[in-house]
């Protein structure tokens, strides 16, 4: 599977992405759909965006008891996305459920990945808020050594953690990494980011890209940068 850039569709409607989709034209960028505009417009979106031919990663992040999560993931399954995730942290348990539920009965399935710690987080966070002492480094290992047990595909992370859930889970194990910005870009409320540059040569496998493409004043060029930059 080779690499690619996906655009965080992070709009409160669908107006304002069909909108933002339109000016890619003959381009089909791989799209993010976050909970913000799956709220606001329902499945829906998805179907529209997908008659367009875009792929969709549905970022939901469940995280619940595992048979909640098992019969969520069963509906999301009926949508025609193509990769979905859920939270390391909810455990094995709940991650095995999770695949169970998503699994179709041909066997068929969208990509499934596992949310490590989020590239808002940093280690200070990590310990003053949510009480884990451990090296940030070393969580997020565990937490992708657990989604790879579990039988998932991969994990999101942050760039910075790519090499590291490659040399543990292997080559294969997908690294989808968000907190990505261009060089001369605003951080925003990302901690722990990278150039696409450098998530291409450190190894991410997929890189979200929101707020630099979305709100640029030209999208479509600064969706093509990305591209350059990453994908060599």
């Amino acid at each position: 599977m080779g690499k690619d850039v996906i655009i965080a569709c992070d709009f409160a409607s669908e107006e304002a992405t069909l909108k933002f989709l339109d000016l890619f034209k003959d381009k089909k960028p791989f799209v993010k759909i976050g909970m913000e505009l799956f709220y606001s417009a329902g499945p829906s979106i998805i179907k529209a965006i997908k008659a367009r031919g875009h792929k969709i990663f549905l970022d939901l992040k469940l995280h619940d008891i595992p048979n909640t999560v098992k019969k969520s993931m069963r509906v999301l399954s009926n949508l025609d996305v193509d990769m979905v995730n859920c939270h390391a942290s909810g455990t094995k348990a709940m991650m095995k459920a999770a695949l169970e539920g998503l699994t179709r009965p041909d066997g068929t399935r969208p990509l499934l990945i596992a949310v490590t710690q989020l590239t808002s987080t940093d280690q200070a966070a990590m310990e003053t808020d949510l009480l884990i002492k451990d090296d940030i480094a070393n969580v997020v290992m565990h937490y992708a050594k657990n989604a790879k047990d579990s039988g998932l595909d991969g994990v999101v992370c942050s760039p910075l953690e790519a090499k590291k859930v490659h040399d543990a889970c292997g080559s294969s194990f997908l690294t989808v990494t968000p907190g990505v910005r261009f060089a001369d870009s605003n951080k925003g409320d990302q901690k722990r980011v990278m150039t696409p540059e450098q998530a291409n040569a450190i190894g991410s496998d997929y890189i979200v890209v929101g707020r630099p493409i979305t709100e640029a004043i030209d999208p479509v060029a600064a969706y093509e940068r990305c591209v350059k930059e990453f994908i060599k």
